[in-house]
């Protein structure tokens, strides 16, 4: 698949169905679940990944677990200015959910199912046990709704709602905060008014 840019990923949070609109305090408990999930929130990515991964997921069997881990970082994977899918905690993040809204699990676990369905279809073996190529092979008829074959319909559909869900999780995790280069409300000592550059950017 064409790797996205962040923004994309982004943009497309536009378009998440009303079902997986969070509310803050939902989106609050999902990030302490994603902190505790991930340990120490303080720690690099790097110095996450030499720890031993204790996390367990409880909507996930250990292989739809496996293809989740690969596939969120397909939508947002590490670049040189942050971390991708995995290092925010997505996975963690969409196994809480799905522990939380019942009604996500039944796209999902079809979802996954259809990509390995259509993996050992195409071939014969299963999106984890892939190479690289083929799995971009497969991502790439159903990533682009426009020109996807009427066959691959529900691999569409599944993936449309599985990138929007991992941009949610990405974007609402400390990591993504960072990459957005969002700073909040700061104080200043002193108002200067406007920068000139967006002043001339806005024509005024």
């Amino acid at each position: 698949m064409t790797d996205i840019s962040r923004r994309e990923a982004l943009q497309g949070l536009a378009a998440i169905p009303a079902g997986l609109a969070l509310s803050p305090e939902m989106l609050e408990r999902a990030r302490a679940h994603v902190s505790d999930a991930l340990g120490d929130q303080g720690t690099t990515p790097a110095a996450r990944q030499a720890q031993p991964a204790a996390y367990v997921p409880k909507q996930f069997t250990p292989d739809e677990w496996r293809l989740v881990r690969l596939l969120v970082d397909y939508v947002i994977p590490r670049d040189a200015t942050s971390g991708s899918a995995t290092d925010a905690g997505v996975p963690e993040f969409m196994d809480f959910i799905l522990g939380e809204y019942a009604s996500n699990r039944t796209w999902m676990k079809d979802g996954l199912g259809w990509m390995n369905a259509e993996c050992r279809r195409r071939f014969g073996k299963g999106f984890v046990s892939c190479t690289d190529g083929q799995r971009r092979e497969l991502l790439d008829a159903i990533a682009f709704p426009r020109k996807a074959a009427p066959e691959v319909k529900a691999g569409v559909e599944f993936f449309n709602r599985f990138r929007n869900m991992t941009a949610s999780g990405f974007y609402s995790s400390r990591i993504g905060v960072a990459d957005l280069g969002y700073i909040g409300n700061r104080p200043v000592a002193k108002w200067e008014g406007t920068p000139p550059e967006v002043l001339k950017k806005l024509g005024l």
